[in-house]
């Protein structure tokens, strides 16, 4: 190539012409290579593959299944003493709204209010002891005393001689009164009966302790429970929470005044017909109201009985008249004052009394109503609104 001329492209290659395609390179593919067997330094040091620890697994899990066997068994052994504490919490929510009332509109201080409805309840409970104790006491002397001459009357029945002359009743009847047998089961019944009465007593003085101590630091132990929460959501379970306690004092004191009207009712009823004992059956009726649902059929049976042992026809009618009110109290008194104070259709009540009273027996059944309305609260403050947002 001599000086001056241009230098052609492509190393001096001429150019492929228009029209026709250049020579295309081959196409150079990674072929893979073939497995490489280990040599044998390599087998010898690469560490074997694990295997999952099959005995350690089944080591730990064997572990938590007893630790969960002896909560259970723990909870089990301890289920009196949490029943207690729930009754006492539960009355010392009942009862905080006479304190706050005493607190703020008596102006008493928070310890002198506690003290004033303990006090109250002492009194209370003094005084329906003292109406029960005297009149049981003079009834089962005076059945005692008059045990011979009620025999001799029934020798001189006809219906009793015909019953004594084809099966000796008599004659069976002191046969068991003289043996040993049946004095020892008789004095093995007595003994479980005193037993009762003892750990009744037990139980009632420890959960009124433990109400005092509820009550006395109650604001405290829901600070506690408000502060378990996260600070975001604390303001609204703060809401929650304290409208949940003041429905279950609304609670308490519309049973309370249930009670003390059907106590009155009754009072007043017996005191018409003539009844020396009607200051005590109106006290047992009342008590017997507290309970939901058949604390009045309870209270009505205890005063017919003493009614029939009276007169058979003032039994009877007695009976009849409770038949009537509870009918009346079942379906105007109480699901209007329960409604406006837990806020629960009397449906929901029935049912949640019911299956507290299934689960817990009477403890279940004082209980079930609140745990409704706190539920009632929840679903109507919580899982409604989240899901009509949804």
């Amino acid at each position: 190539m001599s000086d001056g001329e241009p230098a052609e492209p492509n190393g001096g290659e001429p150019e492929p012409r228009e029209g026709r395609p250049g020579r295309a390179e081959p196409e150079v593919r990674d072929e893979p290579e073939p497995p490489r067997e280990p040599t044998v330094t390599e087998a010898v040091l690469e560490p074997p593959a694990r295997r999952p620890g099959y005995f350690r697994i089944g080591f730990v899990g064997a572990l938590g299944v007893l630790a969960a066997w002896l909560m259970v068994q723990a909870l089990v052994g301890v289920r009196g003493v949490l029943v207690y504490i729930l009754v006492a919490l539960f009355l010392a929510v009942g009862l905080n709204p006479m304190i706050e009332f005493l607190h703020s509109r008596a102006r008493m201080p928070r310890w002198a209010a506690i003290l004033t409805v303990c006090l109250a309840l002492v009194a209370f409970v003094a005084v329906f002891v003292w109406a029960i104790v005297p009149p049981l006491s003079a009834q089962i002397t005076s059945l005692v005393a008059g045990l011979p001459a009620m025999i001799d009357d029934l020798q001189r029945n006809a219906f009793f001689a015909d019953l004594e002359e084809r099966y000796d009743l008599l004659d069976k009847l002191q046969g068991a009164v003289v043996d040993p047998d049946v004095g020892r089961q008789l004095f093995g019944g007595l003994v479980g009966v005193g037993q009762v009465v003892v750990n009744s007593l037990v139980a009632s003085f420890t959960i009124f302790i433990l109400t005092l101590f509820f009550m006395a630091s109650l604001h405290g132990i829901l600070d506690v429970c408000y502060r378990l929460v996260p600070r975001s959501r604390r303001g609204g379970v703060r809401e929650i929470g304290d409208e949940i306690v003041l429905r279950i004092g609304a609670f308490i004191a519309g049973q309370l005044v249930v009670a003390a009207f059907t106590g009155l009712v009754a009072f007043l009823f017996l005191w018409a017909v003539g009844s020396a004992y009607a200051l005590t059956l109106g006290l047992v009726v009342g008590v017997t109201a507290l309970i939901p649902l058949v604390g009045t059929t309870i209270g009505a049976l205890a005063a017919a009985l003493a009614m029939l042992v009276v007169d058979p026809w003032l039994g009877l009618f007695t009976l009849a008249f409770f038949l009537v009110y509870q009918q009346i109290e079942s379906y105007v008194i109480s699901p209007r004052v329960m409604r406006r104070a837990v806020h629960v259709s009397p449906t929901a009540n029935i049912t949640a009394a019911l299956v507290g009273g299934a689960m817990m027996g009477l403890v279940g059944a004082l209980l079930a109503i609140p745990v409704a309305a706190a539920l009632t609260i929840i679903l109507n403050k919580v899982v409604f609104p989240r899901l009509e947002e949804a």
